[in-house]
């Protein structure tokens, strides 16, 4: 059984410092109890930071970490004011004011047939408002909110994983043009050593000028090459430290690896790496869950054409002081209410409820196919990333033979041309092969380091417990 478990790639401890990176629905009411950092952090030019902690310092700290963060949280509370609907809402009213108004009145006992009345009036009171049916309306609003709210964690934990692979690229970016510029010093070590046994042979007659002068080439090409190395390294280090949403610069030092890309084996079939892919990858939980919202929203559409009931009912003290230009009216200070309950049920509408669940219905084949759409993608991904990783593996220990053939030809080549065997075209081509070797050995590695980063992010395993990259097992254990 195969599991690739990158123990030098992604260190123990990165895999627990992502908040609600788990399965969707594990993590439903993770997001009240989490705080994502909102102040930069510092980085110290100073030390050599590991890998987990430019992950967690990019987790924290990372401006799209942050508005997945805050979308998560607004999900949360739409949830909040779905259930709020299942409970009554009580107000408190109040009407203080004072009215002038004409009241008619027969004559003769009102000389114009009217009179004019002023009625001061205080007027608090308790109101109740509750829905006692709603054809399933709500229960269908708050799956819903809850159906989103799980596609938001989703996204979170997709959004994490995303930050944390660009953040492993650079860093692996860094890594190689380190190597690379090691691999550079190496051969520009080795360019001068040949210009000084090419000088060294002029001086005693058995290499001739064109010689020096074109060994004095190769090496000014390796110094050409060293400073590309260097200026390339610097650039990996502003690019490191963009993602890690702290400011840009070249100040920054990175720990190696604590284990070599021949510490890495698949140990999983390709089925049962596309098998958790399709059912762990959080993108896709996102889709599920995007789904369900969606048939949630068409039961709340069909909810709408059916009636509802609503209570609603009036508690307060109506005190007023009513005066008229004609006769005496009494004042009056005393408790009023109302009560009762209020049946709906929209007939005709114009076609508009008609044509809500026909759009909700839409958007929901529109989502399957697309979720069908990204299974595919996501298998295919998946092969690729794991085609991708035997493939560099089986690179790599190429490129590691070809490095010791090619420093053992030099080697002897370089022996052979110190004592007149062989001449210095023998020895350019032996050097030329040795750098190349170099090169190609950094470069192998790189990739075996950046397709066991593809598999994992393929198969949503990344910034997780299951990790499907390993030591390889023993020579015991394959026994």
């Amino acid at each position: 059984m195969l599991v690739i478990a990158s123990v030098g790639l992604l260190p123990a401890a990165a895999q627990t410092t992502i908040p609600c990176a788990g399965r969707v629905d594990e993590t439903e009411h993770c997001f009240r109890d989490v705080a994502v950092a909102a102040t930069p952090v510092a980085v110290d030019s100073t030390r050599n930071y590991r890998l987990e902690e430019l992950i967690d310092i990019a987790e924290t700290n990372h401006p799209r970490t942050r508005m997945a963060w805050e979308q998560a949280k607004q999900a949360a509370e739409r949830v909040g004011i779905a259930r709020a609907a299942y409970l009554p809402e009580l107000a408190l009213l109040a009407y203080f004011g004072d009215e002038r108004i004409i009241n008619p009145f027969p004559k003769p006992l009102a000389p114009r047939g009217y009179t004019m009345v002023e009625m001061p009036t205080v007027a608090p009171k308790i109101g109740l408002a509750y829905a006692l049916f709603d054809s399933g309306a709500r229960h269908a609003q708050l799956d819903r909110a809850k159906a989103e709210q799980l596609a938001a964690s989703a996204g979170f934990a997709r959004t994490n994983q995303q930050v944390a692979y660009d953040l492993v690229r650079a860093y692996y970016a860094v890594l190689t043009g380190e190597q690379r510029l090691e691999a550079a010093e190496q051969v520009l070590r080795t360019a001068r050593t040949t210009q000084e046994a090419t000088e060294a042979e002029l001086a005693n007659g058995r290499a001739t000028l064109p010689d020096v002068l074109n060994a004095r080439a190769e090496t000014a090409r390796a110094e050409y090459d060293r400073e590309a190395a260097d200026g390339a390294v610097r650039e990996a280090r502003v690019a490191l430290r963009d993602q890690m949403g702290v400011d840009p610069s070249d100040e920054i030092r990175i720990a190696r690896p604590a284990t070599t890309p021949e510490a890495l084996e698949v140990t999983q079939s390709i089925e049962e790496l596309v098998h958790e892919a399709l059912a762990d990858r959080p993108d896709l939980q996102q889709m599920f869950a995007q789904l369900k919202a969606n048939e949630a929203g068409i039961r709340a559409a069909k909810a709408n054409e059916r009636p509802s009931l609503q209570l609603g009912a009036q508690l307060g003290q109506t005190a007023l002081w009513p005066t008229s230009d004609y006769g005496q009216l009494g004042a009056a200070d005393q408790t009023t209410w109302s009560a009762g309950v209020n049946f709906q049920w929209n007939l005709f509408d114009g076609g508009k409820r008609r044509a809500e669940v026909a759009a909700a219905q839409s958007a929901e084949r529109e989502r399957t196919a697309g979720l069908r759409d990204e299974q595919n993608r996501i298998a295919r991904q998946v092969w690729t990333a794991y085609l991708g990783f035997r493939t560099a593996m089986r690179k790599h220990e190429a490129a590691a033979s070809l490095k010791r053939a090619a420093q053992t030809s030099y080697a002897a080549s370089f022996e052979a041309y110190k004592y007149g065997v062989k001449n210095y075209i023998d020895v350019a081509a032996a050097e030329k092969q040795l750098s190349e070797s170099e090169f190609t050995l950094v470069a192998s590695e790189s990739e075996v380091w950046t397709s066991a980063l593809e598999l994992e992010f393929a198969t949503g395993h990344l910034l997780r417990s299951g990790i499907a990259l390993a030591h390889p097992p023993s020579t015991e254990n394959k026994k």
